[in-house]
Formats: C-alpha cells, structure tokens, sequence
C-alpha cells in the first residue's frame, strides 16, 4: 500500500445489525465512492499500513454511508474496525473539476493572509454542511472554505491566499 496514492474517503463510526455492516461518516462529496467492488483500506491513524477490503454492499444513509466488506460477517469483527478510517487509491476516484480539490491535497499548504500575513498551515478540514471549514496553525483558526474567505489556491507554490473580514479573530 502506497500512501501516497491513498486517499481518506471517510471514518468507521460504528456497526448497524448483527451482519456486520459498518457506519461511515463519509468525507466523499458522492456515496458513489462506496461503490460495490471496491477496493479500500482501513487503517488507524497510528497504523503504518492497513488491511485491503473490498465492498460488497454500500448504501447512503442520513449521516453518511452503510457498508459491507467482504469478510468482514459479525459483530465482534465489525467491532475490531471502528474508529478506523477508510482510504481508496486516487486512480479509483474522478478527475475534478477546476478549483476543486481532495481534502488531503490541501493538508500542509500555506494559508496566507493578505493583510495578516503568514497564518499557517492547515493541519485538518471538517464539513459543517454549508462548507468545508480549514483548521489552520498552532492556534487552530477556522476559515471557511469559500469565495468569501478563499481567494486562491495555489497547488503548485502551496500556498491558499485568504482575505478575512477585519475583525475576524485569528
């Protein structure tokens, strides 16, 4: 497994039945990234390497995505996966649009503010619903990622130029 090429499409959060069918809390913008037959890896964050799986069964739920993993057919091995995150090698995903991006392409990029200067890095993103929101720097400043706040990205030099508001606590 090459972690280079792997990316997380989202989180084991808990089990559904006696099947050993799995919660997800998906990080992917389609449920389709759960398709049947693909191949996955789950892995806890202070494991090197995971182990493959791949989906028998996918289904979109209300707070993310129910799945089932082949050989993975009761409770207690279910069990054994929660907590862990799900990643699947980028050539399995779609190509993206301009001025979209996978979350883990922005992890360690440069946040720099037009007046401000230098921020930080961004270290984590979570969703709120509306839109993704950056964790950026030691001091955590949340910055939403949008239009708004988000000027530019640029992949390249590694760096997202920001404009926040005057007042806005950093």
């Amino acid at each position: 497994m090459d972690n280079n090429t792997l990316l997380t499409i989202g989180k084991v959060t808990g089990l559904h039945g006696l099947g050993g069918n799995l919660k997800v809390w998906s990080f992917a913008e389609s449920f389709e990234t759960f398709g049947i037959g693909r191949q996955v890896w789950l892995k806890s964050e202070d494991e090197e390497k995971g182990c493959a799986y791949t989906i028998l069964k996918s289904s979109a739920r209300k707070k993310g995505v129910l799945i089932s993993l082949e050989n993975v057919d009761t409770p207690d091995l279910a069990q054994a996966l929660v907590g862990k995150e799900i990643l699947i090698n980028r050539d399995q995903l779609p190509v993206l649009e301009e001025d979209t991006w996978y979350w883990q392409d922005l992890y360690g990029l440069t946040v720099i503010d037009k007046t401000r200067g230098e921020l930080g890095t961004i270290g984590h993103i979570f969703p709120t619903g509306a839109n993704d929101v950056l964790v950026v720097g030691k001091e955590e400043i949340l910055i939403p990622m949008n239009e708004q706040f988000v000027e530019s990205v640029n992949m390249d030099a590694g760096i997202i130029m920001t404009t926040l508001p005057e007042g806005y606590e950093t």
